[in-house]
């Protein structure tokens, strides 16, 4: 896929790596708003092309009063604000079938959570809306069986595909991104690495997953330098009260710090290729 293909994508020729973040779910319109507004004026800044991530139901948790969103609806129409306050494309993850069509008509990507994208129906009914699809690859999947998700998606004739990969269990209660896995899904489709989800300690004992935030720019740096097409970021400007995945996201604060040292490092890689 050519990024020029995704609308309001901005900075498509910097040669940059291209972002998608934000918070993991979407908590309410101001959050919302003020964390894309930090975000864009960063891109702006450092020319990376620029995605806002939220996602409108966390249908995955690991207790059952977990929060799981502030209505579907409600959070759609957020980020169909986000996109045209800001005029920059938006991504959501998608959990049921029925959720294809109705995410669509907000949203410029849809994401396959990892645990789903084995779920063909899901995968095409997503393909079939002709948005750009982004294919997580299941933690317990092989970088190579991902071509045949992708293929699915190309099999309805939608070609606007990418992998994210974000790790691979290491035991029960740890992730590890394996890099060698990265040249290998490129030749797929262009490849994001999820740094904050591969830094995730889920399964642990209390049913709240666990993360390494600490980790964040040793992951991002090593992926920037293996040539990865895309960064998957979650940020939030107070993680501690983050209603998700609060344990591995990056304070808002030190997102310019971390991107501005890795378009630095993509600079250096762009004079060896």
């Amino acid at each position: 896929m050519n990024l020029h293909q995704l609308p309001k994508l901005k900075h498509t020729d910097s040669n940059n790596f291209f972002l998608l973040a934000g918070p993991c779910a979407i908590e309410g319109e101001d959050m919302a708003l003020r964390i894309a507004e930090t975000i864009v004026n960063i891109t702006n800044k450092l020319e990376i092309p620029y995605v806002f991530k939220g996602s409108f139901k966390k249908a995955n948790r690991s207790r059952i009063d977990s929060f799981t969103g502030i209505g579907d609806e409600k959070a759609l129409k957020i980020l169909k604000k986000v996109s045209d306050t800001f005029d920059i494309p938006t991504i959501t993850d998608i959990h049921e079938i029925s959720d294809a069509i109705f995410a669509a008509q907000y949203v410029d990507v849809l994401q396959i959570p990892a645990f789903l994208v084995r779920q063909t129906d899901l995968v095409v009914a997503a393909a079939k809306t002709g948005k750009v699809v982004n294919l997580k690859k299941g933690q317990f999947m092989s970088p190579e069986a991902m071509k045949h998700a992708v293929q699915k998606v190309k099999d309805v004739g939608n070609d606007k595909v990418w992998i994210t990969d974000r790790g691979t269990m290491f035991g029960y209660q740890d992730m590890i991104v394996d890099f060698r896995g990265i040249p290998t899904m490129r030749n797929y489709a262009p490849t994001v690495l999820d740094v904050t989800h591969s830094l995730q300690q889920p399964n642990q004992s209390a049913g709240v997953t666990g993360g390494r935030p600490d980790m964040i720019e040793t992951i991002a740096r090593a992926g920037v330098v293996n040539h990865v097409d895309g960064l998957f970021i979650e940020t939030h400007f107070d993680p501690a009260h983050a209603k998700s995945d609060g344990a591995n996201m990056l304070h808002l604060n030190n997102l310019e710090r971390l991107l501005t040292h890795l378009v630095a490092i993509r600079k250096t890689i762009n004079k060896f290729n």
